[in-house]
């Protein structure tokens, strides 16, 4: 049997060669036309993204024009008037929310013996609860016992005795004034902590 190749040119398996080629065309069309898609849908987006910065940029002059306005159309007297109802406002939560329980408790814990309350007004205003206080005691060391107590104790700060008699039985009477200030954590001072959160 003859094996000797009598071709004058050597055999190349042309057809593999096409396959691949033909894979390969294939493949680098699918890679472009993904990467086009890709290029279509980031261009549709950037455009969007225009549109939209555009549009929230016309909202914002909007805004700020009609705030503007607002401003403009809003008199100083009415301003005015709106902010006296809030601080008459705020002064009648203040007095809801003060707690008489608490202020007597104080007053009771404090109280020496030999001193006795008689009156006692507490007034709401912009730098808290000062509390006046009408007291009978037989001599000056008793109330002024009494006011070490208020502010010793932390409930009461700046206790002062703003005026003092001799009664008729020989006690002294005194009227005595502090700010209430009730170790920050009372009610009025929680609704002043909410009102000023809320400006």
């Amino acid at each position: 049997m003859l094996r000797t190749n009598l071709s004058t040119r050597p055999f190349y398996n042309e057809r593999i060669v096409r396959v691949l080629l033909g894979a390969l065309a294939a493949l680098l069309l699918l890679a472009l036309a993904y990467e086009v898609q890709q290029g279509l849908m980031l261009t549709r987006q950037q455009s969007q993204a225009r549109r939209q910065a555009a549009a929230d940029e016309e909202k914002s002059k909007e805004l700020r024009a009609s705030a503007t306005r607002l401003q403009a159309s809003i008199s100083q007297a009415e301003l005015e008037r709106v902010q006296a109802a809030a601080t008459e406002a705020n002064g009648v939560i203040d007095g809801r929310a003060f707690s008489w329980t608490a202020l007597l408790n104080h007053i009771e814990t404090t109280l020496p013996p030999g001193v006795m309350l008689t009156v006692i007004r507490p007034s709401v205003g912009e730098d808290g609860v000062t509390v006046s206080m009408t007291v009978v005691g037989r001599g000056v060391a008793e109330i002024g016992a009494f006011m070490d107590n208020l502010e010793t104790r932390g409930a009461f700060a700046d206790v002062l005795s703003t005026a003092e008699q001799t009664r008729d039985d020989g006690r002294i009477q005194a009227v005595v004034t502090g700010r209430y200030a009730d170790g920050g954590a009372g009610p009025v001072a929680n609704v002043r902590r909410a009102a000023a959160r809320g400006r």
